[in-house]
């Protein structure tokens, strides 16, 4: 069993059986929907310093929570130039990387898909798009859920980590 198998079962395991799973009705749950595992879209990238401005970003529930634009890193998919933006908090020691992309409200969650970017010792950044996955709101409405500003926006579809989750 490879590592993201192993680490999809557990997250599913979960979902399925766990108090604080986001799914209100756990009797019929089985599983996510994934892309089969793409190591095309592991990448490992180089940052470029973020201005370290002040994002206001909306959520699901018309609120609003603050970040702040920390790196940037620019990358290729499907041979087209691309860029995304990673955010600071002030409860985490890595990245927070909200993202829509082609894909979003026809294979993916219409609101977007998150990763969690953690700073490697050489500078660099490991963003791993197999591990993409859903915000709370995308199973239950009462989670406040950010949603990724425009200029992380891809015009390019990443078909990789979750799919839209049936109900």
């Amino acid at each position: 069993m490879s590592q993201l198998t192993r680490f999809r079962k557990q997250k599913d395991d979960f979902f399925r059986s766990s108090p604080d799973s986001p799914i209100s009705d756990q009797t019929d749950f089985e599983k996510l929907d994934y892309f089969d595992e793409d190591r095309s879209l592991l990448l490992s990238l180089e940052t470029a310093p973020g201005d370290r401005s002040e994002v206001r970003v909306q959520t699901s529930d018309g609120q609003e929570r603050v970040y702040t634009r920390e790196a940037l890193v620019s990358f290729v998919v499907d041979g087209e130039d691309v860029a995304l933006t990673l955010y600071g908090t002030s409860h985490s020691h890595g990245y927070f990387l909200p993202f829509r992309d082609a894909t979003s409200g026809k294979e993916t969650y219409g609101a977007g898909r998150y990763l969690d970017v953690h700073p490697q010792k050489d500078g660099k950044v490991e963003i791993d798009f197999n591990l993409a996955y859903n915000p709370y709101c995308a199973y239950n409405d009462a989670f406040s859920c950010p949603l990724p500003p425009g200029e992380n926006w891809l015009p390019v579809p990443i078909r990789a980590g979750e799919k839209q989750y049936q109900k």
